[in-house]
């Protein structure tokens, strides 16, 4: 019923533009007489070589499915583009994020209820996933795949060095960031000149703070941001006093490389970072733990999304072809090389090996007290990361939260009028 007549409007198909040089090339496939062609799409192009093994060693082992994968640059706008033309894949593999609770309300995505390898999928991640509907759908549309974590990396052989203990508490955090000062070494490095980092510290703190259903709470009228993020600004903006004189100089390359090069003992980002940390000092000994933003322990959590899931497109006419594909995308020795290569987070059970740079946080990982990135929930047209790095300018912590409700109320105005009418027809079931 709240589906969009038209997919292409949901989608917010902006991008008619760049198509002629886009489209060059995307959605070929391969001739192979008598094989069922399959063809996935996925985000990740740090990742092509990582799907390009998966790809040979499908194919290899397959006598009846072809399957092709792509990875292009700017994976959304190609696909968005190619929706436009209905010319969709069979298997997109994307985030967790809004993107995917438009895909969703487009009617795009098959339901995929009866694949028997959600069983094999951590609850923490299918609810994750689950939450990200704008209004509550029946059917499952995504088999999560990895997630990463964010929090607080650190310079373990720093605090080695110095007998630094790793905080569980608000207070402990900040006394730590006062004693790290007090030894003549900066606690913590941003990026914030991308406006993109300056999500990174907020969301961390908002898990601990804020409603993880804070977003859909707003939607129904039951509370306003003002009241909910109120703290989680303050704390963000507290952290400016524990980085660079300047925390808008330097952007993610930047901050990446500062830590790397022992600048400071902290970097407020996510295990994402990693990678990009080690290519300028590949020997550095990296550990990360949550962001300890509740003074009571037992309420942080682990700031973790779903970074890479797979969804078969509702169009897709050989749907037990496609989930052949997933089946071997989940076998354990394929989960397991992308962890080594991504130092990614497995959303399968599993007695998989994570990377030392996640020591710190395994507990909450093993425990599944984990909790969305809040801005899975933001559109992008509202750009609160830009919001953010004003508001981390300005100071002004008021004015911030007045334009944060306002602008909620302007760009999901019929996301809101959904949940409305939502609400309105199942009142009788409550």
């Amino acid at each position: 019923m709240y589906k969009k007549s038209n997919r292409i409007i949901c989608m917010g198909l902006m991008l008619c533009m760049t198509s002629a040089m886009i489209l060059g090339g995307c959605g070929q496939k391969s001739e192979n007489s008598g094989k069922i062609e399959i063809e996935l799409v996925q985000y990740k192009p740090e990742a092509v070589k990582t799907f390009e093994k998966i790809e040979e060693e499908f194919n290899a082992t397959h006598d009846d499915i072809h399957l092709t994968i792509e990875s292009p640059n700017d994976a959304m706008t190609v696909l968005k583009t190619r929706f436009i033309r209905e010319d969709a894949p069979d298997i997109i593999g994307i985030g967790g994020d809004v993107n995917f609770s438009n895909f969703i309300d487009s009617d795009m995505l098959m339901d995929i209820s009866d694949y028997e390898g959600l069983d094999s999928i951590k609850q923490a991640y299918l609810d994750i996933d689950k939450a990200l509907e704008f209004v509550p759908e029946d059917g499952v549309y995504a088999v999560p795949y990895v997630a990463n974590a964010a929090g607080v990396l650190y310079n373990r052989a720093m605090f080695e060095e110095y007998g630094w203990e790793i905080p569980e508490t608000w207070d402990e955090f900040i006394s730590l960031c006062e004693q790290i000062q007090s030894e003549g070494i900066q606690p913590l490095y941003f990026g914030f000149k991308d406006t993109w980092t300056c999500l990174a510290p907020w969301n961390a703190i908002a898990v601990d703070l804020a409603p993880a259903d804070v977003c859909s709470q707003v939607n129904k009228g039951e509370t306003t941001f003002s009241d909910e993020y109120r703290e989680v600004a303050e704390k963000t903006q507290a952290l400016l006093a524990y980085g660079p004189k300047d925390p808008f100089a330097y952007d993610y390359n930047g901050a990446c490389t500062a830590f790397a090069n022992g600048e400071s003992a902290m970097y407020t980002i996510g295990s994402y970072a990693i990678p990009q940390i080690h290519t300028v000092n590949p020997d550095m000994d990296i550990d990360s733990f949550v962001m300890p933003a509740n003074n009571d322990a037992s309420e942080n959590k682990l700031n973790s999304g779903v970074d890479l899931q797979f969804s078969v497109m509702k169009d897709c006419e050989n749907k037990e072809a496609a989930y052949e594909v997933l089946n071997f995308l989940l076998k354990d020795e394929n989960v397991q090389s992308y962890l080594d290569e991504q130092k990614a987070v497995p959303c399968k059970e599993g007695d998989f090996e994570l990377a030392s740079t996640l020591d710190g946080v395994k507990s909450f990982i093993e425990e599944g007290r984990m909790a969305d990135y809040q801005d899975h929930y933001y559109p992008s047209e509202m750009s609160v990361d830009a919001q953010i790095q004003t508001f981390l300018m300005k100071g002004d912590v008021d004015a911030f939260l007045t334009k944060f409700d306002t602008d909620w109320k302007r760009y999901n105005r019929d996301i809101i009028r959904k949940v409305e009418d939502y609400e309105k027809e199942h009142a009788d079931e409550d």
